[in-house]
């Protein structure tokens, strides 16, 4: 595994090596002068050299993320290979007064286009309830008890918001028409990060933090109705190809608001359509 981390690592570096390279290429070499001339005409100052381990765009960091999170097709391979996803886990989530709820969940996701056009599915066991709540497009309902109902707007927008503020409204940036800026490179816990803030066609914005030596994205942050969240992703491995995050957590303005823990995690299964329909 040390040895494909470092192998993953270098490839992207190369990409940016790369680009590095053609901008060198591009600059204008000095002229070189005659012998008889070199007494008289100084020699030219040599022009610095670019810095294969410092990205020159915001672009170049997401390609890298990309191509990083499904080596070494990137973009082509996630959207072969994660066409469905099925995912399954246990959900800490802690309210305002403290108190503790253990949530089992389910997840399924049908790609689609862009992120906005996805299907997905969550379902939900409380200690004392069990209930789904469905993105079809742009429609977003709950069913309890077989009864179809209207979340309320706090608990859609956290659903949503784990979609177009989560690791894939990087990922799939070109695809959702999203713009992306680099910001300053910073040092957390020790971590050299990148930080890139995605912004989507609906002005929501996400600020990713990601790691200099990986390329992984290793924290996220957002604002919402004057509440500050931050993500971190932890755990990551390998499930069919491709890079996944087995835990993160979720604060909102410092405290610590839900834990997430994947037990298990498939792509491309076969998945009824009827389940994201009202009934």
């Amino acid at each position: 595994m040390f040895v494909r981390k470092n192998f993953l690592a270098a490839s992207a570096l190369l990409i940016l090596g790369l680009a590095c390279g053609v901008f060198a290429q591009n600059a204008t070499p000095s002229p070189t002068p005659d012998a008889k001339d070199e007494k008289k005409v100084p020699k030219p100052t040599p022009a610095p050299k670019a810095d294969p381990n410092k990205p020159l765009t915001a672009e170049q960091v997401a390609e890298s993320t990309i191509v990083i999170s499904a080596f070494p097709g990137g973009r082509a391979i996630l959207n072969q290979i994660r066409k469905t996803t099925i995912e399954k886990g246990k959900i800490t989530l802690t309210a305002a007064d403290g108190h503790v709820d253990p949530v089992s969940y389910e997840r399924w996701i049908i790609r689609a286009e862009t992120l906005a056009k996805e299907k997905i599915r969550l379902d939900q066991e409380f200690p004392n309830a069990r209930f789904s709540l469905i993105r079809n497009e742009d429609k977003i309902f709950g069913i309890y008890n077989e009864q179809v109902f209207t979340p309320r707007d706090d608990a859609s927008k956290a659903f949503q918001d784990q979609t177009f503020h989560g690791i894939e409204a990087l990922l799939r940036y070109k695809e959702d028409g999203s713009t992306i800026a680099l910001g300053a490179r910073e040092k957390i816990m020790g971590v050299d990060l990148y930080s890139v803030d995605v912004t989507d066609k609906a002005s929501r914005k996400t600020r990713f933090f990601i790691s200099v030596k990986t390329f992984r994205v290793m924290m996220l942050e957002y604002e919402d109705g004057g509440v500050k969240y931050k993500r971190k992703f932890y755990n990551y491995n390998y499930a069919q190809g491709t890079l996944v995050p087995y835990r993160s957590v979720l604060w909102a303005n410092d405290k610590i608001v839900e834990e997430t823990n994947v037990s298990t995690i498939t792509f491309g299964q076969k998945i009824d359509e009827e389940m994201f329909k009202a009934g």
